[in-house]
């Protein structure tokens, strides 16, 4: 595993808050080992740092609540959701009290005439789209696991669909957050665009819990298409499909969806989703709109992928025949796990201009191969953004070693390329070395925020900013 440092600890503030939030908490105070590993928990190769507890929250009150008694002892505060973050986001590196969102999992309104909802943190992206089903709308982010929806908001996270609908950050509306002295603001209201002093609602979105801790959410929706048409086209190689992606971007074809397999994640989901996909790299495709309209825009990707050895097209409208090959991407992970049994699948991801996709993925798998690893690459292609999934022996020191490197190169190869260290993932503690090469003096400009919002450094410290 990656160690993280851990941070000076506040040993006798730590032992007064958590007296004083026993006494406020009762039986939502969590102090078991393992519920506390689960909140530190990471999905990646860094360590885990687990917090000295657990509170968890069922009200904006409570959360402000643990928030100022926190404050007054100057012990540190972790926001938690479902957990599924990728780079040490939930980590506590200098103890400190974990605050669980998940029982705050209420949709308190949605407005379908003006096409918005407001939702506490917890409410996961499934749930809301499941609640919103039989008015004929729909959340359109789609991160692949089912996330918070207080947790894509703090990593301003995206996914498959954001080719057509943008991320988080172009979906909040507004928010509710509690501030590191246990202060409750509002950053908006429901109006589709303001002119009303600073963008707090954008500062707020992707600060992953160091400028505040997100309550409730107000997100724009959509209505669900009349129509849905899937497709699928294969390629001699990864450059062949990316200058396909870079022609449909350029050419305006309203793609909602236009994700890039490799050879290897293809032939992991064949033998995963029991498919007879051809064993190259893979784009696959969803369009939105009318009936008469998705036919149209498949037809046309259709001409466009032959001009660059595109074979083995095919469309489909069948909800069944979508849903399965859509199951199929989100399974990757699953699948490519397969591919070498044991070993920890450790997702990177970083995302450069389109003009640079096709030689960002070559450059990478070529960098993969050198230092003899397993990378399987996927990516959200309409948008420049590639996941490489390492598969890492973790018990071989000198091979995480590499797999490191090859983290290291492929960040800064982004940054080369006039692209970012990360597209969705966030920085967390993983992508923190890489802020400043990317964004120089800006950071120090992150620095002045966070000290003004957070003067003790009490909101997920140890995150983002460098040390």
């Amino acid at each position: 595993m990656t160690k993280i440092a851990d941070l000076p600890r506040n040993e006798v503030g730590i032992a007064a808050a958590l007296d004083e939030l026993q006494q406020a908490f009762g039986d939502n105070l969590l102090t078991g080992q393992a519920i506390r590993e689960q909140h530190g928990h990471t999905t990646t190769w860094i360590d885990t740092q687990a917090p000295d507890a657990v509170v968890m929250a069922r009200s904006t009150e409570e959360v402000a609540q643990a928030v100022r008694i926190c404050a007054a002892h100057r012990v540190p505060v972790i926001p938690f959701g479902t957990g599924t973050s990728l780079e040490g986001h939930v980590n506590a590196p200098a103890g400190g009290i974990c605050i669980d969102v998940m029982q705050m999992d209420r949709v308190h309104e949605v407005n379908a005439g003006d096409l918005d909802c407001r939702v506490q943190p917890g409410v996961t992206r499934e749930a809301l789209n499941t609640h919103l089903r039989d008015q004929g709308l729909f959340f359109p982010i789609d991160p692949g696991a089912n996330a918070s929806l207080g947790g894509m908001t703090a990593t301003r996270a995206s996914g498959t669909n954001a080719v057509r609908y943008g991320t988080m950050k172009d979906n909040v509306l507004s928010l509710e957050v509690v501030l590191a002295d246990g202060r409750v603001i509002r950053t908006g209201g429901r109006a589709r665009k303001s002119s009303a002093g600073y963008d707090l609602t954008r500062l707020f979105v992707g600060s992953e819990g160091t400028l505040g801790i997100i309550t409730e959410i107000t997100l724009r929706l959509q209505g669900i298409p009349e129509a849905m048409s899937s497709a699928r086209c294969s390629f001699p190689t990864v450059q062949a499909a990316c200058e396909t992606v870079m022609a449909v971007i350029q050419y305006g074809l309203p793609v909602a969806r236009i994700e890039l397999l490799d050879a290897d994640v293809v032939k992991a989901v064949n033998a995963y989703s029991k498919l007879t996909l051809p064993e190259t790299p893979l784009l696959l495709l969803e369009f939105h709109g009318s009936e008469a309209g998705v036919v149209e825009q498949a037809e046309t990707f259709g001409m466009l992928s032959e001009e660059f050895g595109g074979s083995g097209y095919a469309a489909t409208t069948t909800p069944e025949e979508r849903s399965k090959l859509w199951q199929a991407r989100h399974d990757g992970y699953w699948a490519v796990l397969a591919l070498r049994p044991g070993c920890k699948a450790v997702a990177t991801d970083v995302c450069v201009p389109i003009s640079r996709l096709a030689d960002a993925v070559v450059a990478a798998q070529a960098r993969a191969e050198e230092l003899q690893l397993i990378a399987p690459i996927v990516g959200h292609a309409g948008d420049g953004n590639f996941h490489a999934s390492l598969l890492i022996d973790m018990d071989d020191p000198e091979e995480v070693a590499r797999g490191e490197a090859f983290v290291s190169w492929l960040a800064e190869l982004a940054i080369s390329m006039d692209g970012t260290c990360t597209g969705e993932h966030g920085i967390g503690q993983g992508k923190r070395p890489y802020l400043r090469k990317e964004l120089g003096a800006a950071v120090d400009v992150m620095a002045t925020l966070k000290a003004a919002l957070d003067p003790q450094n009490i909101l997920n410290p140890g995150k983002i900013l460098p040390g």
